[in-house]
């Protein structure tokens, strides 16, 4: 089975359509259009096939194509995706938890410094994501500087597409070595969407097609809590939680929790948080322990240990970590005068990276 990244239906792979490459007039592509929010686009038809492969003949026309496209949403599929299905990560936050930024460095850390350690390869599965990512992201971000944008709601901005990128690298075990993928697959979560009548069945199918979630939390909504629900950490995982559970008893899902912007909070010198990981292509798991510890520790003394108890009574497996996107508190509409100078956003990846049976963890 395989899991449309973008409608997240579940598709068998002798179910997986193909589109015309032009052979045949173009037609109002429905579903597409329903997808996303706008007119029907004018393409060539979509057509299925007894035994899918690669390729297929139209049965119209008869030319060969090899675009495959999700059966329900006609979205394309590309070929390193459907060979590779891997698995779904969720990116969730409530307003103001910096999740357009923390998407923007984690990617172009995965492509760069992080990428190079694990010996991993991040490809964009599609060409929406390539143009995506540079024109909202990497542009503003890494080009001009220029702090990113808050988060339209997905009912006003009904065109914004999911970033989709494979992950993959090769897991040497003893005998022999696999080649193992993980599916990113980021939507830049405005708070109110969860609650919104209008996108909560997208978000549902999005949720339950995960195979883990990554919440970001904003330390200062747990020092200073505001009025507005939309910021509030608790009821965005209370929302999700909902949306997720399908019987009783704890999920099993794997939840990590990160504290962003964790720049802003002073660190005492001797807290597993003030230092930095060492890279080593494996994950560490004694390092691991002592930050989740240590911001269970913070959580208490803000009192705001109620997200900790929340979690241990929904959730089987969560782990909590503290990072900053951009290593300093910037200017009111730039980035700091020390440039962006990441801190650990890579570590809720490696923890599921080993979850999921990708990374191996060390002790010191």
């Amino acid at each position: 089975m395989i899991t449309c990244p973008y409608c997240f239906a579940r598709v068998a792979e002798d179910k997986i359509a193909f589109r015309c490459v032009g052979g045949c007039d173009p037609v109002a592509d429905e579903p597409l259009g329903e997808l996303r929010g706008g007119v029907p686009p004018s393409l060539p038809p979509v057509f299925q096939v007894r035994r899918p492969g690669r390729r297929a003949d139209c049965p119209t026309c008869k030319r060969d194509t090899g675009r495959r496209v999700c059966p329900e949403c006609h979205s394309g599929l590309a070929a390193e995706y459907c060979a590779n299905p891997g698995r779904i990560v969720a990116l969730i936050g409530a307003k103001g938890s910096g999740k357009s930024t923390y998407i923007a460095v984690l990617l172009h850390e995965l492509m760069n410094r992080v990428g190079a350690e694990l010996d991993a390869s991040l490809v964009p599965c599609d060409d929406r994501t390539i143009e995506r990512y540079r024109r909202d992201f990497a542009r503003p971000l890494y080009g001009e500087h220029r702090l990113l944008r808050a988060t339209q709601s997905a009912v006003t901005d009904t065109l914004r597409d999911p970033l989709v990128y494979l992950l993959s690298r090769t897991v040497k075990g003893r005998l022999r070595s696999r080649r193992a993928a993980l599916t990113l697959v980021l939507f830049d979560t405005a708070g109110e969407d969860l609650r919104s009548r209008e996108v909560t069945e997208r978000h549902l199918r999005y949720l339950r097609a995960s195979d883990a979630v990554v919440f970001l939390v904003d330390p200062a909504s747990l020092q200073t809590p505001s009025d507005d629900p939309d910021s509030d950490p608790v009821n965005v995982i209370a929302r999700v939680t909902e949306l997720l559970r399908t019987e009783k008893g704890p999920l099993k899902i794997p939840v990590a929790v990160a504290l962003s912007k964790i720049d802003a909070q002073k660190r005492e010198s001797a807290s597993a948080l003030h230092r930095s990981r060492t890279p080593s292509g494996a994950f560490d798991l004694d390092d691991h322990e002592g930050v989740h510890e240590q911001v269970r520790a913070l959580l208490d003394g803000w009192q705001a240990g109620a997200l900790d108890r929340y979690l241990r009574q929904n959730y089987a497996d969560f782990a909590f970590f503290a990072l900053s996107s951009l290593g300093e508190v910037p200017g009111d509409a730039e980035v700091g005068p020390g440039g962006i100078r990441p801190y650990r956003v890579e570590d809720p990846l490696l923890w599921l990276l080993h979850r999921f049976n990708m990374l191996d963890g060390v002790r010191r």
